[in-house]
């Protein structure tokens, strides 16, 4: 069978739900009986998102290998149930770099280097290539951005030379929105229509047009979508807002679209098996509805966007909470404390009524002080305490300082010239920071570490199936950092009762700290991100023991 592709465009507005969407049409497809290859175009220079500021595009995944992706990827994973990594994300940044490395090369013999076919070749060239590396049935393609951008113009070209060369075996979806003015009352196609037509400007015909909006689409607005955008009604559908995401992908079947796609991609299902799929979201509604909550509070220093706060700076972290929450049964309702508010008014900020704290993932000094101060709340407080990563680090900092009596412990990251290093950049990366080398540098991806019998993680992953190894205590975490725990520390940090519970197979790294329980009910510490691997129907252990010690806390 022929390779089919499936191209993903939006209109009117960003974060329309586009990855959703995406995501939602791969599991029908894997559901069908096929094997299915996401892939997320990005319209932006960077190479990867590693080095962007989560406020400008959301938090950046972290996938198996160490790419460091857009968040899309992240959804993928957890509608899939399965790894992405490079093959599966695509940058701008990456296609200029490779043609112009080429050029320098002499790759092109002489030939004038041109976007169109040159730029449009290596898009088409990395899309076929990832639906061949995994024997793929059908490749789904987000496009970034809008329609009508002038910086995806060349995905938008690529996909239509793709669809010429492969009569029969390449789809376009086009995600638009229809708003409902309140002033007016009635949904309005227009937007949509006139991103169609944008479409139809560069040459493009979509096959369907998914509509996004606050409420169910009427017959009316289906009728005028036919008729403005040239697509027959029985391929145009409506995803509504939903209070669950993973609710999308059966609105889409509900509407017959698993069989009219079927038809347009001339494809005959093995099987149709959405059963699990129907069990977990029905669970999810009844959580839902059953009004069981608890609090977590989130300090950290990526909230604020201009005016208004925003999720998607700890996207995976809130997901991997949800999912816990879903699977013990109760709604996990998160406070967001900016870090450095805690730093300006002091410790009052942290004495509201919460089952459970987590210092998340963060880089550099600011706001720092803050988190540091929230982790030895939680420690002295007896609050189920998570620290991811950088949350880590300093909850390891604050232990030093107010347990062990070193009054000046910090990480050289916030204070290179501290006298009591606790946290200090790994030798290995010295040449990177020196060279400027910050770019796909840090250590990343996924890394093997042994865990000690006896301890909080060691039940973790042992309840709930987190071992690689369970004889040898093996597990394997991502990682996305260039600091470290020093281990010249380990000793006097140990006399004083911490327990470092893993340790990674090279390097001797400490990977995950944890107080006993005679002493806290749950104080633990993890350089991996338990969060980038957690997925809705198999939760994170870290994240399942830390939920089910703040039910505990209710």
């Amino acid at each position: 069978m022929k390779t089919k592709y499936v191209f993903i465009s939006g209109g009117v507005i960003s974060g329309i739900g586009k990855g959703t969407v995406a995501a939602s049409i791969a599991l029908i497809l894997q559901r069908l009986g096929f094997k299915v290859a996401p892939i997320k175009c990005e319209n932006y220079l960077n190479v990867d998102s590693g080095t962007i500021n989560p406020i400008e595009h959301g938090d950046p995944f972290l996938c198996e290998d160490g790419t460091e992706a857009d968040m899309d990827l992240g959804t993928y994973e957890k509608f899939l149930g399965v790894d992405v990594g490079k093959s599966n994300f695509i940058t701008m940044g990456q296609i200029y770099q490779t043609v112009i490395n080429r050029e320098r090369r002499f790759e092109y013999k002489g030939e004038d280097v041109e976007a169109i076919p040159h730029i449009t070749d290596e898009i088409q060239k990395r899309i076929t290539e990832a639906g061949r590396k995994t024997n793929a049935d059908v490749v789904v393609v987000e496009l970034g951005g809008t329609a009508g951008e002038y910086q995806n113009v060349f995905y938008y070209e690529a996909s239509r030379i793709l669809s010429f060369k492969n009569p029969g075996n390449v789809i376009h979806i086009h995600v638009g929105y229809m708003p409902t003015p309140n002033h007016l009352g009635e949904p309005k196609t227009k937007p949509t229509q006139l991103s169609v037509r944008t479409l139809n400007g560069m040459g493009i015909q979509p096959d369907f047009i998914i509509s996004r909006s606050e409420k169910q689409m009427d017959q009316r607005r289906k009728n005028r979508f036919a008729l403005f955008c040239n697509v027959h009604p029985e391929d145009i559908f409506s995803v509504p807002d939903t209070k669950n995401i993973y609710e999308i992908p059966l609105t889409l079947k509900h509407q017959n679209f698993p069989d009219r796609l079927m038809t347009k991609l001339n494809l005959k299902k093995s099987r149709e098996d959405f059963t699990e799929w129907e069990k977990f979201v029905k669970k999810v509604d009844s959580v839902n509805k059953s009004n069981k909550e608890i609090r977590v509070a989130i300090v950290g220093k990526y909230f604020s966007t201009g005016e208004y706060q925003l999720r998607d700076s700890y996207a995976a972290l809130f997901d991997a909470l949800q999912h816990s929450g879903w699977f013990h049964n109760v709604i996990v309702k998160t406070i967001w404390i900016d870090a450095e508010r805690v730093e300006s008014h002091g410790i009052n900020l942290l004495k509201q009524k919460y089952n459970g704290l987590i210092v998340p993932i963060g880089w550099g000094e600011r706001g720092a002080e803050g988190m540091i101060t929230a982790a030895g709340y939680a420690r002295d407080n007896k609050i189920p305490y998570l620290g991811l990563c950088y949350g880590m680090q300093l909850a390891a900092v604050s232990f030093a300082r107010d347990v062990i009596g070193l009054k000046d412990a910090n990480s050289t990251e916030k204070n290179p010239g501290t006298k009591n290093p606790i946290i200090h950049l790994n030798p290995r990366q010295k040449e990177n920071v020196k060279r400027r080398a910050y770019g796909g540098t840090m250590r990343l991806g996924a890394w093997d570490a042994v865990v000690k019998k006896r301890t909080i993680a060691w039940d973790a992953y042992e309840k709930y199936g987190g071992f690689l190894n369970k004889e040898t205590g093996l597990t394997s975490e991502r990682h996305r950092h260039r600091y470290e725990f020093n281990n010249k520390y380990l000793k006097d940090f140990e006399k004083k009762g911490m327990i470092f519970s893993a340790t990674s197979t090279v390097e001797n790294l400490v990977e995950i700290i944890e107080l006993p329980k005679s002493v806290h009910p749950f104080y633990l510490g993890t350089q991996g991100h338990p969060e980038y691997k957690s997925r809705p129907l198999n939760p994170h252990p870290i994240f399942l023991e830390f939920i089910a010690a703040c039910l505990k806390k209710s």
